[in-house]
């Protein structure tokens, strides 16, 4: 397998937050109707900039697998997002998950490992050095983002406890606490929320477990403390605030592939040749930008994963 290697980046290349925002208010004054009929049609930049995080900076090294492409601004990656545990509306989590306690947190392992348990957080993350990954994200929904994700291999973890000749795909569960997340009142999904890989899947050096965004603590409504990055899959494979890591023989039960399996796969891999069946893939729309853009199969990282697929139907394979 191939892994493709980007341009050298610094932490320089990348935009600061405080610019960013400042830029858009520049455009929204140079260019007041356009930009209300852009936001009008986007459905963002609405909801107040709140719950973002505590501010507390990571220390952590560039990374060659990151993408060159700007990465979307700060106040749009946290307060458009799709974490139905704080409710369905994109601008619900960054209002109801201000005071969603992420501290202390412990994360079980178990299943197929030899060296499972249940481990504090700090404990967990502390052995591993941060990377900024600046990755393209893609959601079904048929909107992306560009974000400069803070966090470490899911690969080393996995090397670190041991998967035994069972552990074939890896489970992956998000907290289940009505009381923090009022999204769990309501019999959206198959509570707790679930997700999966295959092992291979899990290895590959894209699989990424965050802890940060934009170089920050990752904040409560982007998936704190911990969740998944899987840039060549669509953004519902990427689970948050994730308790619980668990190996198994067979594949899991996933939450959107249980709740509607003909519109949500197992693989959900990006493929714009596979349509929806209430809408195309073939294009999307990059927040920030007014047009459509084509979606590109794995989202652009087909260098990096289209072997772990050989042979496979992806068309049925979805």
């Amino acid at each position: 397998m191939r892994i493709g290697q980007a341009p050298d980046l610094k932490w320089s290349d990348v935009t600061p937050r405080e610019l960013y925002l400042r830029r858009r208010e520049f455009l929204a004054a140079a260019a007041a109707p356009l930009a209300l009929g852009a936001v009008g049609a986007l459905g963002i930049g609405c909801e107040a900039e709140a719950g973002v995080g505590d501010g507390q900076k990571l220390a952590a090294k560039k990374s060659a697998l990151s993408t060159t492409e700007t990465p979307t601004p700060f106040k749009d990656i946290t307060t458009y997002n799709n974490f139905y545990e704080f409710g369905i509306d994109k601008g619900d989590p960054s209002r109801n998950a201000t005071s969603f306690r992420t501290h202390p947190w412990t994360v079980k392992i178990d299943g197929a490992v030899a060296k499972g348990g249940e481990f504090a957080l700090d404990d967990l993350v502390k052995p591993y050095q941060l990377e900024e990954r600046i990755y393209r994200h893609r959601c079904v929904e048929g909107w992306s983002m560009v974000i400069p994700w803070v966090g470490f291999p899911l690969a080393d973890l996995l090397k670190k406890v041991e998967p035994t000749e069972k552990g074939k795909f890896v489970e992956f569960t998000t907290l289940m606490d009505p009381q923090q997340m009022p999204g769990q009142r309501r019999p959206i999904l198959d509570w707790p929320y679930k997700e999966g890989l295959r092992l291979d899947e899990a290895m590959n050096p894209l699989t990424l477990l965050v802890t940060g965004l934009y170089g920050e603590v990752l904040p409560n409504q982007d998936g704190a403390p911990l969740r998944l990055a899987v840039p060549w899959k669509y953004g519902f494979k990427s689970i948050k605030s994730i308790v619980r890591i668990r190996l198994v023989e067979h594949q899991p039960s996933t939450a959107w592939n249980t709740a509607t399996p003909s519109e949500y796969g197992f693989y959900s891999n990006v493929n714009p040749e596979v349509d929806h069946p209430r809408w195309s893939q073939a294009t999307e729309r990059r927040i920030g930008e007014f047009f459509k853009r084509k979606t590109l199969m794995f989202n652009g990282y087909g260098d990096q994963v289209a072997a772990l697929y050989t042979g496979m139907d992806l068309r049925k394979n979805y």
